[in-house]
């Protein structure tokens, strides 16, 4: 595969005269695993809000496969292929794996056939439990799930929608060292058949599994390039690495990631985003018909 697949030009979005993204242009190719980085109040957060219809921007434009996203409901863009988790994972905690799976995946039939008993499991469900590794725990009510699993849960409950591009923020946050290994696996593989954005601040994980990375500061693209490029570049390591250094130098830093949670509001507003307090299950933003 090959071409842009998503294309962000001169945009930018201002909250109470905060300018949280100031002028970015993005193009990210089909097929490509892109990992967008930077400090807290970048507008990492902010901008996947803007492609996925969450926040509208002050001016600008979001192109996905040559069709403007800007002024489309959120359910409009998941129906144009566009997925998207949030930093909490949130999933439906008393049903099974395969029912949140099953869920996610029915988005597109009528409402009326949702009541209907189904036999079977669907080829895309399938699929999303095997590619995520849950196909042992199908039965298990998703509450009882560990937080690496539910968020891999999340992620199959995207895949099971069959999205072409998907929009992860912060995928890894609070896992342990073998949820992270195995996350990074996950994304390698989805990214075989899918296009992947990552917002990530664990910058181990960025040096083991990211290809190309876009670094945001203060609201613009800082720097272009791949993991080593963007690591030996002197304005990265000032604006980013530098402060990680800092704090890890202080005690204020943790587990490598760099800008940290108490550097200030996230994109101009909670680190969640103001999103995340009103989101349901992945099924719930995605679908969004069905709340």
């Amino acid at each position: 595969m090959s071409g842009a697949l998503l294309e962000v030009r001169d945009l930018s979005v201002v909250f109470d005269g905060f300018r949280a993204i100031d002028g970015i242009d993005l193009t990210v190719e089909q097929g490509e695993l892109r990992f967008l980085i930077g400090p807290n109040g970048a507008g990492k957060t902010t901008l996947i809000d803007v492609i996925t219809g969450l926040t509208r921007p002050a001016a600008g434009s979001v192109r996905f496969e040559g069709r403007d996203l800007v002024g489309r409901k959120e359910h409009e863009i998941v129906r144009m292929g566009v997925g998207r988790t949030f930093q909490t994972s949130v999933v439906f905690e008393q049903l099974s794996v395969v029912e949140n799976l099953d869920l996610a995946a029915s988005f597109r039939r009528p409402l009326w056939s949702l009541a209907r008993r189904r036999r079977g499991v669907s080829d895309a469900v399938d699929a999303a439990m095997r590619t995520t590794g849950l196909d042992a725990l199908a039965d298990r009510p998703a509450g009882v799930l560990s937080h690496g699993q539910r968020q891999w849960l999340e992620i199959g409950m995207l895949i099971a929608q069959r999205p072409r591009l998907l929009l992860l923020d912060e995928p890894v946050a609070g896992m342990s060292g073998d949820e992270r290994a195995r996350t990074g696996e996950l994304l390698t593989e989805i990214a075989k058949d899918h296009t992947v954005i990552v917002v990530e601040h664990d910058m181990d994980f960025l040096r083991r599994y990211a290809s190309q990375v876009t670094v945001l500061h203060e609201g613009k693209v800082l720097v272009e390039g791949s993991v080593d490029e963007v690591r030996a570049d002197p304005r990265v390591q000032e604006v980013y690495l530098g402060r990680a250094d800092d704090k890890s130098r202080t005690g204020g830093g943790g587990e490598g990631r760099a800008g940290g949670d108490g550097d200030g509001p996230a994109d101009g507003r909670s680190q969640a985003g103001d999103g995340e307090k009103s989101r349901g299950p992945a099924v719930g933003s995605a679908a969004g018909e069905v709340k």
